[in-house]
C-alpha cells in the first residue's frame, strides 16, 4: 500500500498520481506538479489515499508542492498569454497561407514550453512559422496535431441532444464505435442522423449498446410466429429497449389486428429462418397449453434454484465426496494381511535365469499386465535376408 493523490491538469483530462510528501490536499486544490513538459499547475481529483502497488504505475514522481495566491496568479497569467498567442499565431498561418486549423495553446507553469494545437488534412510545412514564434515568445515552440475529436472535446459546444458534448463535459477517454451499435439499436444508417459535430459517429451509442445486446437475445425476430391470448400471429416490429413485439393477430372470429405485446406475455412457437418465407399457422391448437415465454423463464428459474439447494445439502452433508472414497479404500487396503514374500534359493534363481530366453521390455511389460506374451521373434537379418532398398526416382530430364 501506497499514500497517493490523484492530479488532473484539464478538467477531462487524465489523471496522473503522485505522492503527496507528508502533505494532506483537498479535493480542488490546487497543486505544482513535475511533468513531461515540465512544471504544470494542476487540480487535486483524488485527495490522500492508500492504494496497492498493482493499481499503481511503476514511477510515481513526488509533488513539488502546494499551490500559493501567487502560484494561482501565474496560473491566471498564462492563460490570457495563451489566448494572446493564439490569435497572434491565426494571423501569422494566414500569411503563410498554411492549410492547418489553430485550435488553442498552452503555457507550461514555468513558461519553459509554448504548446500549439492544430488540426490538418495533409502534412504541414511550419518551420518557419516556429521561428517567427520562438523570436516573438522567446520560449521553446511546440506544434501538436490533434484529430477532429480532440478538437471537440477541447473547444466545446452543444450537440445534436441539446446538450453539451459528453467528451468536453466528463469523458476521459474515447471509447471505440464502431457502425454495427447503430445497427443493434435499429437506427437509420443516414449519416448525418448519427454522427455528432466532429464528424465522427456519436459516443453516445456506446452508452446504451449493453442493454441491446441483452435484450436482442430475448425478443424474437421479424416473422416469428407466437401465440398470444387473442390467438397465433407473426412478428411485425419489436422493440428492443422495452422487450415488447408487435404482432400481426389472426382471431379466432376471422377478423385480424396489430398490437403490440410483452416478450413475456407471448410464446414463441416457430423461429422464421433466414431465406424462408414466414411460418404458417399451426391446427390443432385446442389441446396446446399456452405456457408464456414469463412463465418458462420462472420454471427455469425454480429448477436452478433446486439444483442449487441439491449441490448446498450434498456439501454440508459430505465435504468432498472423492476424499471419502479414499479414506474406504485405505481403510479396505490397511485390513488386508500382507502378502510374505517367497524366498527362493540361489540355485533355483541361476536355472531358471538360464531357461528362460531374453524377452524385450515390450512384452515384459506385456506380462506384467497379466496379458499373454508375445512370441519371440528373430531378427530379419539373422534368418540371412536382406531387405532391398527402395530405388530411388530422380527427375527425369527433357529431351531437346
Amino acid at each position: 500500500m501506497q499514500e497517493v493523490i490523484g492530479v488532473r491538469f484539464k478538467a477531462t483530462g487524465r489523471l496522473e498520481y503522485y505522492r503527496p510528501g507528508g502533505e494532506v490536499f483537498r479535493l480542488d486544490e490546487g497543486a505544482i506538479c513535475p511533468s513531461d513538459h515540465g512544471l504544470e499547475f494542476g487540480q487535486v481529483a483524488l485527495s490522500n489515499i492508500r492504494l496497492p502497488e498493482d493499481l499503481l504505475p511503476d514511477q510515481i514522481p513526488n509533488l513539488v508542492r502546494k499551490a500559493t495566491e501567487e502560484d494561482l496568479k501565474t496560473h491566471e497569467e498564462n492563460l490570457a498569454r495563451a489566448k494572446e498567442a493564439v490569435e497572434f499565431c491565426k494571423i501569422k498561418i494566414a500569411e503563410e497561407r498554411l492549410e492547418m486549423n489553430l485550435v488553442g495553446a498552452e503555457f507550461t507553469f514555468d513558461r519553459s514550453k509554448l504548446i500549439f494545437y492544430f488540426t490538418a488534412d495533409h502534412r504541414v510545412d511550419f518551420r518557419k512559422l516556429v521561428r517567427e514564434l520562438a523570436q516573438n515568445f522567446h520560449t521553446r515552440i511546440e506544434l501538436r496535431q490533434i484529430g477532429v475529436r480532440d478538437q471537440a472535446k477541447l473547444l466545446g459546444g452543444i450537440g445534436p441532444c441539446g446538450q453539451e458534448f459528453c467528451c468536453h463535459r466528463f469523458m476521459r477517454d474515447f471509447d471505440p464505435v464502431s457502425i454495427k451499435m447503430a445497427k443493434t439499436q435499429g437506427l437509420s444508417l443516414n449519416p448525418t442522423k448519427i454522427s455528432g459535430i466532429c464528424g465522427r459517429l456519436m459516443c453516445c451509442l456506446n452508452y446504451e449498446q449493453e442493454v441491446y445486446q441483452a435484450n436482442t437475445k430475448k425478443v424474437p425476430p421479424k416473422g416469428t410466429l407466437v401465440l398470444t391470448e387473442d390467438g397465433q400471429g407473426h412478428v411485425v416490429d419489436r422493440d428492443v429497449l422495452q422487450t415488447r413485439v408487435r404482432v400481426h393477430v389472426y382471431k379466432d372470429d376471422g377478423t385480424e389486428d396489430e398490437k403490440y405485446y410483452s416478450v413475456d406475455a407471448i410464446e414463441i412457437l416457430q423461429k422464421r429462418k433466414k431465406g424462408h418465407s414466414k411460418p404458417e399457422l399451426w391446427e390443432d391448437m385446442e389441446d396446446h397449453d399456452f405456457v408464456t415465454e414469463g412463465e418458462k423463464k420462472a420454471l427455469r428459474e425454480e429448477e436452478e434454484a433446486d439444483k442449487r439447494e441439491e449441490e448446498e445439502d450434498i456439501s454440508r452433508t459430505c465435504a468432498c465426496p472423492c476424499r471419502v472414497q479414499e479414506e474406504d479404500r485405505k481403510v479396505a487396503s490397511s485390513e488386508e494381511p500382507e502378502l510374505e514374500e517367497m524366498q527362493i534359493p540361489e540355485e533355483e534363481e541361476a536355472t531358471e535365469a538360464q531357461s528362460t530366453p531374453d524377452v524385450k521390455k515390450e512384452d515384459r511389460l506385456v506380462a506384467d499386465k497379466g496379458q499373454e506374451t508375445l512370441p519371440f521373434q528373430e531378427p530379419y537379418a539373422v534368418k540371412g535376408r536382406v531387405k532391398p532398398k527402395k530405388r530411388r526416382m530422380g527427375r527425369r530430364r527433357r529431351r531437346k
